[in-house]
Parts: C-alpha cells; structure tokens; sequence
C-alpha cells in the first residue's frame, strides 16, 4: 500500500494477488461532513485523470472520511464572499469553482475503469454529482442522498439536469422541488444506487477487493467487480427494506404533474397528508420560489440533452444563480446568519416574473467563449 495524502483528500494505492492496483481517494474533511472545496475538486481530477492512463490500476474506490457521509455537498461559503462582494456579476470564483466542479463530474462519468462509490451516511448535492457518475454506486441502510438546493436559492446541478429527468415517472422533479431524503431503497429505486450492502461491510469489500483476479481487460473487471459485490448483497445482514419513492410513485406522479401553478396548488391541497410527505412539500413551500420555476423548467429538458450539452447548461444557470438569484441570500440564512428566514426576491411562485427566470436561464458566455466548450472533446 502506498499513500498520498493532501489536506483534503487521501489517495492510496492497495496491492491485489493478481499484481494490479487498486486506487482509493478518500475524501478527508470530516468535520465538513467532507463537503467538496476547490483543493478536493483539482486534487480528485489530477489524480483519477493519473489513475485513468496507468496500466497498474485496475479500479478506484471513493469514500468519505468518518462514518457519518460520504460527501454532504459542496463548500458554498467561498462562493458566498465572493457573489456579495460584486452583486450582479459572476464572479471569477463561481467561474472557475463550478467549471472544475462539472469537469470533475464529466471525468467520473465517461472513467472506463470500474469507479466504486461508498455512498454510506450523507450523500448530497456535490457528493451525489460524484456519485452520479461512478459505474457501482453503492448504497447502505444507513443513505441519506438528497439534492437540497432548493434551500439556498440554487437547484439540482452536478449533473442533475441529467440524472433526475432518467428517473421514473416526476419523481426527479419531486426530488428537485422538496429536497427529499432518500434512504438506500429509494436511491436504489430511481437508480442513483446500483448495489446494496450494509455499513458493516466496507472493510470486508476493501478486503475482497484485493483477492479478485483483476486483468488488463477493463470489460472483464467490470464484471468480476459486479459478482463480488452481488455476492456480498445476497449475504447482507440488514435487508435493503421499502422504498416510499416506490410505494407512493402514483401519488408523486400526480403532484407533479401539469404547470408550475397547478403543481403548486396540489402540494398546497396535500400538505398534511401523509408525514413523510408533509416535510417534503414543507420544504418545497419554504424554499426559493426562483429555484422552483428552475427546477420545473429543468425538468422540462427531457433526456435529449447530451451529457456535454447538461454541464454547459447547469454552468451558465449556476453562475448566474450566485450573480442575480437567491442563492446569496439562501446560503446567508441557512449557513452564514443561520436565522432560517430567507428573504427570497419574490414572495411566491406566481409572482415571479418570467424574465427573471429567462435571465437566468441565458448563458452569461457566447457559445465559442463558454469556459465547458470544448469538454468531451
């Protein structure tokens, strides 16, 4: 074994008896809940991108530090200092954080070789965007994978305008809008977890990992990888259990069906229904009504776009939801003042006009100038 060891990501290289590699980045900000800052996000590409041309590694592991998440999101302050300082702008910061984050992403997306997620605890935001594109996205009865940004005046990006609209049925526009918390079943359910173990289980992976006959065939480690952990799954002490995503798939497909306006009188008509439902449509009615119209509008995309086509789009929307959205003032009262009383630009949904959403909606670069022109390429 050998180690490499950044303030904020640990990568190390684990011996296997078939004589090849295994590489395993571990994100190393505990007390953040191992949120993603600009030093994880370079130090991540450089060395999965390092990881990708060496012959030795056969897969990559990515795990979070501690036992509490995987990666709860992105670390937003920066971008906060920076959105306030100059109003109306996007600023250097959002540029660049936000090109490196989604270059990331797309790295994890189109990686050849078996990427592993060990996505125990929180996995949210920025640490689903990682998740999203790994090829085995493990899931435990300990998952708590959301896409929260509703909150702070942003909406799904990392690639949700991608993963959501795969989904069955509304249920990514449901997961936008309400900021659900999926346990493992549902994470498995709408797809963004393909294996299920138990917490109790990593060490023992770890541990099996190093013992299959890894060869330089990366088709064939997909598949041995794929045993190993079905293997495990069938083993587990704690079943997988219910998903409420799955039992309630009619009930959200009717919430979330029609135009923004009459998505919004049902959630309103069915808010105490159900428990589990009540604090997701308390979240929706609680966040930015901006935010809400660009998840709708999101949502709307389908699945034509390109994976490329996706990130250049959330790039634009992104910078220009830190310039002239909600997401200073969602991010000072959840994180900063941390009073919880946002004032969002418009009091509700239906007052929201359309040419701030179009605003925000419309790429602040020209097609040749867009800093994600040439990505995939």
């Amino acid at each position: 074994m050998s180690i490499e060891q950044s303030n904020s990501v640990i990568f190390q290289t684990l011996g296997t008896l078939s004589g090849m590699q295994i590489g395993v980045a571990t994100l190393n900000m505990e007390k953040a809940l191992n949120a993603l800052n600009m030093e994880m996000i370079q130090a991540l590409t450089r060395q999965l991108t390092a990881w990708a041309q060496d012959d030795a590694i056969a897969m990559v592991v990515l795990d979070g530090a501690g036992e509490k998440a995987f990666c709860a999101g992105g670390d937003v302050r920066a971008l906060y200092h920076a959105a306030k300082e100059t109003p109306g702008e996007v600023t250097e910061m959002a540029r660049v954080f936000f090109t490196d984050e989604y270059h990331l992403d797309h790295l994890l997306h189109t990686f050849d070789k078996p990427v592993l997620v060990w996505g125990d605890g929180i996995v949210m935001g920025g640490g689903l965007g990682l998740m999203a594109g790994a090829s085995h996205r493990i899931v435990t009865e300990k998952s708590r994978i959301a896409m929260p940004e509703v909150t702070i005046g942003l909406y799904p990006d990392v690639g949700g305008s991608y993963f959501l609209n795969r989904m069955p049925g509304h249920i990514g526009r449901f997961l936008g809008m309400t900021a659900y918390n999926m346990n493992g079943a549902d994470a498995h359910f709408v797809g963004l977890g393909n294996h299920y173990l138990n917490s109790a289980d990593k060490e023992p992976l770890l541990d099996a990992l190093s013992s299959v006959d890894w060869e330089a065939d990366i088709g064939a480690n997909h598949t041995k990888l794929n045993a190993l952990i079905e293997a495990m799954s069938g083993r587990c002490a704690i079943p997988m259990g219910p998903s409420t995503l799955a039992d309630n798939q009619g009930l959200i497909d009717e919430l979330m069906s029609g135009d923004l306006a009459q998505i919004m009188a049902k959630v309103t008509a069915a808010q105490h229904q159900l428990p589990w439902l009540e604090r997701a449509i308390n979240t929706l009615l609680a966040g930015s009504p901006l935010s809400l119209h660009l998840v709708y509008e999101q949502s709307r995309l389908g699945t034509e776009l390109s994976l490329e086509q996706v990130f250049q789009f959330e790039l634009g929307l992104s910078c220009n939801c830190c310039a002239i959205g909600d997401f200073v003032e969602g991010v000072r009262a959840l994180l900063i003042d941390k009073d919880r009383q946002p004032q969002w630009k418009f009091a509700s949904v239906d007052t929201v006009p359309e040419a701030a959403v179009s605003a925000l909606l419309t790429s602040p670069w020209a097609a040749a100038e867009h800093p994600l022109a040439t990505l995939g390429q």
